[in-house]
């Protein structure tokens, strides 16, 4: 049923709730979004509510602020697309860091975190030196996949992208992507593909000559499944053996902590707002550390 509910609906949910609560009501895309929020924000004047789709969330936020006349209705949501295509929003609707909740968290301290409980040291420290930091090899792994994303969507070529078998064109011992194998994959993937593969993997290199930075283009999920590669096939101990996409994404998550938060862009901007309207928002509790490399 929820992929039926439409921003109006989001709207309405909200307006039921200002007869008990007058606080903030913050608008996420999901329920994960609403479980790593929900960790930070001041409870006794924030209620989450997930708005289960993206463009709930910016419609919902628009539609409260605008014609609902609600001034303490704020929306965050992945930008996407949006930085690649110049796009920006304005408060109180508000983007992740990044791409999208993901790449926020990978970005952050979170990831030594989970690196320190899955990895084996010395082989994680014969990769370092070998290829480099783990953060740079994984988030220069994904970005090109992105980038066809965005291709697709620019061209309306309409390639798929799901079920990928990301060990295909993933190199376990450098976790480097092969664009050429990637390409093909995604081609064989989709139906009725208009394009082909010489010309889509030198629209690739164009794009990727152009772009000033590669964190814009990397999608989460895409970032996490080849950081798995990496745990399960170089650098992992033994209790990463059995770990899947959906619980090292939760691992990140809950690794994902009030001083990683605090860093944000998200978090300046957010609390900048509130404060500008004399409400409350986050609760942290952070003990400043410096960041691992």
């Amino acid at each position: 049923m929820r992929e039926y509910l439409t921003a109006d609906d989001i709207c309405n949910q909200v307006s039921m709730t200002r007869s008990v609560f007058d606080g903030v009501v913050l608008l996420v895309e999901g329920v994960t979004d609403q479980r790593l929020f929900e960790k930070f924000i001041d409870k006794d004047s924030v209620m989450i509510i997930p708005g289960h789709s993206r463009d709930n969330v910016r419609g919902a936020v628009r539609t409260m602020s605008e014609r609902r006349r609600d001034r303490r209705t704020i929306g965050i949501m992945d930008p996407d697309l949006d930085r690649l295509e110049g796009r920006k929003v304005s408060p109180p609707l508000f983007y992740t860091d990044f791409r999208d909740m993901e790449m926020m968290v990978i970005h952050s301290n979170a990831l030594e975190d989970v690196l320190d409980e899955y990895c084996d040291r010395e082989l994680l420290d014969a990769f370092k030196e070998r290829v480099g930091p783990v953060r740079d090899a994984v988030v220069s792994a994904s970005y090109p996949i992105g980038l066809l994303m965005w291709i697709s969507q620019e061209e309306r070529l309409n390639l798929s992208f799901k079920d990928l078998d990301f060990s295909r064109f993933v190199n376990p011992r450098t976790l480097s992507l092969d664009a050429r194998t990637m390409v093909n994959d995604v081609i064989n993937n989709s139906f009725n593909c208009r394009i082909g593969r010489k010309e889509l993997l030198s629209m690739l290199d164009d794009r990727a000559s152009e772009l000033d930075d590669i964190w814009k283009a990397a999608r989460g999920h895409d970032t996490v499944a080849i950081l798995l590669i990496g745990l399960k096939k170089n650098f992992g101990s033994f209790n990463s053996r059995s770990l899947t996409t959906g619980e090292l994404g939760g691992a990140l998550r809950l690794a994902f902590s009030d001083n990683d938060f605090e860093g944000t862009d998200l978090y300046a901007a957010t609390e900048d707002w509130a404060e500008s309207r004399g409400v409350g928002l986050w609760k942290l509790v952070t003990q400043h550390r410096s960041s691992r490399s």
